[in-house]
């Protein structure tokens, strides 16, 4: 194209521009020439040559015009009355508009009026199912007495409904990941003799996706129980799952029997394995009835809390290892006292954790409403979750374990009885095991048959510690109102297994028997080098 000819069709500013491209600087590429808007006429029309009611009336947006505190309508756009259907001029927004009662519109109009200042209403629906945004602006004329609102609204149907589509998604995958979630807990807890349990689990409101909070409650067998909390940190399906996994291992590793420490490195190497990208923390507790205290170990999880009867509240702060799946660290095992009457409670940080708010501030607050939390687990639960604020609504997963060791008194206490007898060894510890066991189980009053079973499970129990055991060796005996336990310990570390015996073998017939007459049976390592071997016996009704 010539460049003269092609300058001369532009107006004059830019046929100044474009002759100023020919002296001494370099002219744009041609293809930029092709991609100019269209020339512009020399006379460009001023706002003033245009009316107000052209412009508005063919504005996309939904306008309206009303005057005077009555709101009396002076004027709506072709776009408001093809949406509305036409207003008639002087009648009063209340009386002939009734899509301004759907849209909430007279109070905005009166505080505009009021006010003289904009106010905006975002995506109000109306009975036909569209949905607007309406925006509200004080306008002043003198042919307004009392001043005049000019009303636009912007039809978001299709945005409003692509929002609820969304919403819907995301609740379909929240209510997916919840049910997923409320699947992996313990649908029931299982109830140990010596305590009392209850838990509760509180997924984080609407706008919050489901984590990966657990719990878990597991019986060992001598009246021993393991307590677990747990918290995996992300959101939604996956997290959920990683949680089942991890509870599901931590039931298995329980079953080992191993002390709290052990179990936590078994669970720190899996958590690597099923995601190195997903980090958990967890609590890991045992309670034996006999020493009256919890063994736990934590995975950078936050500390048990212990409410002693007199209403004072201790922290079990040490030791704490790294949350799980971190790796090289050696995980150890702490204690902290339960005597009866008091109450443990384990939980996630969704209970104590606050935007803009220390840690430890929402612990302490957690320790005050604890002091005063009376009541059955399931009371306590419920106190504590509305001392700290916990609603439906809450922006976080809260899972709270509450565990009583109760005070048992009178009849109750007559339920729940321990003797113990240390072995010396030699050829009369046999006996002398036997005579002990005769005689607290006849002043237990069990019946003739569950006596005699019992004396023969500490024969056989004693007999198999004499022979593969060493020294200090000690025989436990203890009933609750479910179940009696014997229980032998030894100083060898050497766990006996069942096996078939054959018929000319003269021993390894004692742990047969064993799992032929009790209810159950098991064995341990304990502390220090030693191990402890046990069975139990149900009780019949009213032993």
């Amino acid at each position: 194209m010539n460049f003269t000819r092609w300058s001369a069709r532009l107006p004059g500013t830019q046929r100044r521009t474009a002759a100023r491209g020919t002296e001494g600087s370099v002219p744009a590429a041609r293809g930029e020439y092709e991609q100019q808007p269209e020339p512009l006429p020399d006379e460009v029309p001023a706002l003033e040559d245009f009316s107000a009611r052209e412009i508005i009336g063919r504005l996309p947006g939904l306008v309206a015009l009303a005057y005077g505190p009555e709101h009396r309508i002076a004027y709506v756009n072709d776009a408001y009355a093809a949406a509305f259907g036409p207003r008639p001029a002087g009648a009063t927004v209340a009386d002939a508009c009734p899509e301004a009662h759907e849209l909430g519109l007279l109070p905005l109009m009166d505080q505009v009026l009021r006010s003289g200042k904009p106010r905006t209403v975002k995506s109000r629906k109306t009975q036909d199912g569209g949905s607007y945004t309406v925006t509200c602006l004080p306008v002043e004329s003198p042919r307004f007495e009392g001043g005049g609102v000019l009303v636009h609204a912007a039809d978001v149907t299709d945005h409003a409904e692509a929002a609820e589509r969304l919403r819907a998604s995301e609740r379909r995958h929240r209510e997916t990941a919840v049910t997923l979630q409320r699947s992996l807990l313990p649908q029931e807890l299982e109830q140990p003799d010596d305590l009392r349990i209850a838990a509760t689990y509180q997924p984080g409101g609407t706008d919050a996706a489901v984590g990966g909070d657990w719990y878990d409650v597991i019986t060992l067998g001598a009246g021993r129980t393991a307590l677990v909390i747990g918290d995996v940190m992300g959101r939604g399906v996956r997290a959920a799952a990683v949680m089942g996994q991890l509870r599901t291992a931590v039931r298995a590793y329980a079953r080992l029997d191993l002390p709290p420490h052990e179990v936590l490195q078994l669970l720190d190497g899996l958590a690597a394995e099923i995601d190195a990208s997903q980090i958990a923390t967890c609590v890991y507790a045992v309670h034996d009835p006999n020493e009256g205290k919890l063994v736990y170990a934590s995975a950078g999880h936050l500390p048990i809390l212990v409410r002693d009867e007199d209403g004072s509240v201790r922290r079990a702060e040490d030791p704490t290892g790294p949350p799980l799946g971190t790796g090289g660290w050696l995980h150890t095992s702490g204690a902290i006292a339960l005597p009866p009457g008091s109450t443990a409670v384990l939980y996630t940080d969704g209970l104590v954790e606050r935007r803009r708010e220390d840690i430890d501030e929402g612990v302490a607050a957690l320790e005050r409403a604890l002091s005063g939390a009376l009541g059955t687990p399931q009371v306590v639960c419920d106190r504590l979750l509305r001392s700290l604020g916990v609603t439906a609504e809450h922006d976080d997963d809260v899972a709270v374990l509450v565990v009583q060791h109760p005070s048992r008194r009178g009849a109750d206490a007559e339920l729940f009885h321990n003797a113990a007898l240390e072995l010396l060894g030699g050829v009369e510890a046999a006996p002398r095991a036997r005579a002990f066991a005769s005689g607290v189980l006849s002043s237990w009053r069990f019946p003739v048959e569950l006596r005699d079973l019992g004396v023969l499970a500490t024969s056989e129990l004693v007999a198999n510690s004499l022979k593969h055991g060493t020294p200090p060796m000690r025989l436990r005996l203890r009933r609750t109102d479910r179940r009696l336990i014997i229980e032998v310990t030894d100083g060898d570390d050497h766990l006996p297994r069942r096996r078939r015996a054959e018929t000319e073998d003269e021993a390894g017939r004692g742990i047969s028997i064993i799992a032929t007459i009790a209810s159950s049976w098991g064995s341990r390592r304990t502390p220090g080098g030693g191990k402890a071997v046990w069975c139990e016996f149900a009780l019949p009704d009213r032993a």
